[in-house]
């Protein structure tokens, strides 16, 4: 299947692309949070998979502040046991609350490594691509993109862990070919955000590189989101479930945010908000 034709209904490209840039010249980092409408997601599986618990987790996220609502159909969670799914099991996920969702007025990005799943977001409303494996998983992922003129957010990614690497120069190698392809099927570099992918194919000690050392990807020029909510190197150096990682999530895109972070990728929005407004108001005392 050709997920570049013709979309059903207008593009949502220039509009995700406008409300991208203004969220990216703010001072503070911009917000997205995580709607996971899967039964098997690491931290919130299952929560949100009925149609109007997702609505409600939503219309939360956007009283809380959010500025991105970033919504997936499949677990791609960042340690064994993500069970991968057919396109048409995640659409069916999707499908009963994409629109309702895109309705409610905040740029929702779609969270997805399928270019068909993808292609279908874009009809119905989503502004922004999240692909979780850098435009290397799904050969018509970059062509969709370029197509639809959407912002794309790109992912390092590893198929198994490597504890001997060095996790930075390997981004490098990762993301030097994802623009490659990108600019091969005319993806506009503008449109790029780069994503180191916290806990994806990295041990806890790589992800924590990866955040300490994150002005380093700075040399791509791009825009950098993080997602460190809740994952597990926190529980590396503070024993906990999921659900209690808050603080040290906060901590990890509070240092995020200082290295030059745009975007923060959260489950927990409101007290992600008032971290980052709080530090950024202490620090332009200075």
């Amino acid at each position: 299947m050709n997920a570049s034709l013709s979309p059903s209904v207008p593009p949502a490209g220039s509009a995700g692309i406008d409300a991208l840039r203004t969220l990216l010249e703010r001072p503070l980092p911009a917000v997205m949070g995580v709607l996971n409408v899967t039964p098997d997601s690491f931290s919130d599986g299952g929560a949100f998979i009925a149609p109007a618990r997702a609505l409600e987790r939503a219309r939360a996220m956007i009283a809380d502040g959010v500025d991105i609502i970033d919504i997936g159909a499949e677990s791609t969670r960042p340690y064994k046991g993500a069970r991968p799914i057919a396109a048409e099991d995640e659409l069916a996920r999707l499908k009963p609350v994409l629109a309702d969702v895109v309705a409610l007025g905040v740029p929702v990005s779609i969270d997805s490594m399928k270019a068909q799943v993808v292609a279908f977001a874009l009809d119905h409303g989503a502004a922004i691509a999240n692909d979780v494996w850098g435009l290397q998983r799904d050969a018509d992922m970059a062509p969709l993109i370029a197509a639809r003129g959407v912002p794309v957010i790109v992912m390092h990614n590893r198929d198994s862990v490597d504890p001997a690497i060095d996790i930075i120069a390997d981004m490098k190698t990762f993301f030097r070919h994802s623009l490659d392809i990108a600019a091969q099927a005319g993806i506009v570099r503008d449109k790029i955000v780069l994503d180191p992918g916290i806990g994806f194919g990295k041990t806890a000690e790589q992800s924590m590189t990866a955040l300490a050392r994150l002005r380093e990807l700075d040399v791509f020029g791009r825009p950098i989101l993080v997602g460190a909510s809740r994952k597990r190197f926190i529980a590396t150096v503070s024993p906990s479930e999921p659900s209690a990682r808050l603080a040290g999530s906060i901590a990890a895109h509070l240092i995020a945010a200082q290295r030059g972070a745009k975007i923060i990728r959260t489950h927990d929005v409101g007290e992600t908000l008032q971290a980052l407004r709080v530090a950024h108001a202490i620090e332009s005392k200075q």
